[in-house]
């Protein structure tokens, strides 16, 4: 007769997939009427907008060489980069035997992608009108779906990758990946087709929800009856150390 703590413990005791999709929806239901606020507001980030566009448009017509480096970094940490990066990543994580922190990495990523498409959408934000463009791109501008899935990509990949790496690795892979968001979210702007709030609300989205799906895995591990820990320093499933390992 098992006990009510190993009961607790089954890995099929509580449903881990209800909980990303309420975790989902908490995302969708909180950053899309704050986006929609943003905006009907005219953001006091307007003016700023304006003036940084200005400068680096006439910076990227006066350094050709530089926009072309700039044009390059973009594409190479495109959304679909990311995207298969981190399906790579979850097919590794399969083959190694820990599945639920691959499902946690593909809803994420999919969570995230889909939120700001749908918020495009919605707030409908026409992109920078420049004189002479050294780069052209479709849709609507808010919020910057490059740094968007910049940030979701980095984050998840360093939060599958924390249980196999030592302190010093963790802070470097935590440091390399604020740079990635960062910088692709920097050749949006400086290309001219984001404003500056395109950007800083592609970088909140994507924490947000990467943030919010690693609660709920974090939740569901502890109803599991698994030792509480935390996800910035361990990991999503620091667990998973032994199956990566092997």
């Amino acid at each position: 007769m098992r006990n009510k703590g190993e009961q607790r413990g089954r890995p099929g005791a509580s449903g881990l997939g209800p909980r990303l999709t309420l975790a989902g929806l908490a995302a969708w239901l909180i950053l899309i009427p704050f986006s929609l606020l943003l905006v009907v507001a005219k953001m006091p980030l307007n003016d700023l907008d304006a003036e940084v566009a200005a400068e680096l448009h006439a910076y990227a017509l006066d350094n050709p060489g530089v926009t072309r480096v700039l044009i390059v970094w973009t594409d190479a940490f495109g959304p679909w980069p990311w995207r298969i990066a981190v399906i790579a990543c979850a097919g590794w994580l399969l083959y190694k035997g820990a599945a639920r922190a691959a499902v946690w990495a593909v809803t994420t990523v999919t969570v995230g992608g889909l939120l700001g498409l749908a918020i495009k959408v919605i707030v409908a934000r026409a992109r920078p009108h420049l004189p002479d463009p050294v780069a052209l791109a479709p849709g609507d501008s808010f919020p910057s779906g490059h740094t968007v899935n910049a940030t979701l990509g980095a984050g998840v990949i360093v939060l599958l990758l924390l249980p196999v790496l030592p302190r010093w690795g963790r802070r470097v892979a935590w440091a390399v990946a604020a740079f990635l968001a960062l910088s692709v979210g920097y050749t949006r702007i400086a290309l001219g087709v984001h404003w500056v709030s395109d950007v800083v609300a592609g970088l909140v989205l994507g924490a947000a929800v990467i943030a919010a799906t690693a609660a709920a895995f974090e939740t569901w591990r502890r109803d599991q009856g698994r030792r509480p820990a935390s996800p910035v320093a361990e990991g999503v499933e620091p667990e998973s150390v032994r199956a990566l390992r092997e």
